[in-house]
């Protein structure tokens, strides 16, 4: 197992190395983000002393269940699933250091206030829901640019860029446009010039799609079957999107 998890995270390095060499990119431009749902924390520690240091959860609940066998191992926490509001105060418990799927303004006001409480900051990203699927998560695209602009005002969260889920299609040109609209949207805000924003972060791509947001100008890209296996049973029997699951 050990030596597969390995090999496998080495494919996908091999895989964003020859993504970037197509658009003249650096892979030190792309973090590769390593999404450890149903995956126990054994299996992850394998990954990260194989030298990865980036993970994410989408359920709280795994959070916490993870985080005592895994916190001497050195890593950074993302989330990456949706967000009751009331479990903000157990993401800041288990250190998370970024939040990648701040999609509404009521999530963002309750986090900067229980941030406030606490007297830290913390790096978020917007998610877009650029598929414009009703069953996905994320601000409306024609929202996006007002949302961020209210949540820039909260100063313990620093906006550092955009999340998506791109359209689960065989048609490679569906996911690419999918990556194009959020690439969109980074270049409007940035010409803004919108205080307390940076859109340095574009997290897009997963294992089927990571080439193509790769090409679009993805600097995080979230694997986890690639690199784990595949999981039992679906993502939908953990995570209805079209249901508050968290």
């Amino acid at each position: 197992m050990e030596n597969q998890i390995a090999e496998n995270i080495q494919q996908i390095l091999n895989r964003i190395a020859i993504a970037c060499r197509k658009v003249d990119r650096s892979p030190e431009e792309v973090k590769l983000l390593l999404a450890t749902k149903t995956v126990s924390a054994e299996r992850i520690k394998i990954a990260l002393e194989s030298g990865q240091t980036l993970i994410a959860e989408n359920k709280v609940q795994e959070l916490k269940e993870k985080y005592e066998d895994l916190k001497y191992t050195p890593h950074t926490n993302h989330f990456i699933g949706h967000l009751q509001t009331n479990k903000i105060k157990d993401i800041l418990k288990y250190d998370v250091s970024c939040l990648q799927s701040v999609d509404r303004l009521d999530l963002a006001q309750k986090l900067h206030q229980r941030l406030l409480a606490d007297n830290r900051t913390m790096d978020i990203l917007i998610q877009v829901n650029t598929s414009k699927e009703e069953s996905k998560f994320g601000a409306s695209p024609d929202t996006v640019i007002e949302l961020v602009e209210q949540v820039a005002r909260f100063e313990t969260l620093r906006v550092k860029g955009l999340m998506t889920i791109g359209i689960l299609s065989a048609e490679p040109e569906k996911v690419r446009k999918c990556f194009q609209l959020l690439r969109g949207i980074q270049q409007q805000i940035i010409s803004l010039a919108i205080p307390n924003v940076e859109m340095l972060e574009l997290s897009m791509g997963m294992s089927g799609d990571m080439e193509i947001a790769i090409e679009e100008g993805a600097t995080i890209i979230r694997v986890g079957t690639a690199i784990f296996g595949q999981r039992p049973t679906p993502d939908s029997f953990y995570w209805n999107e079209t249901m508050d699951v968290n």
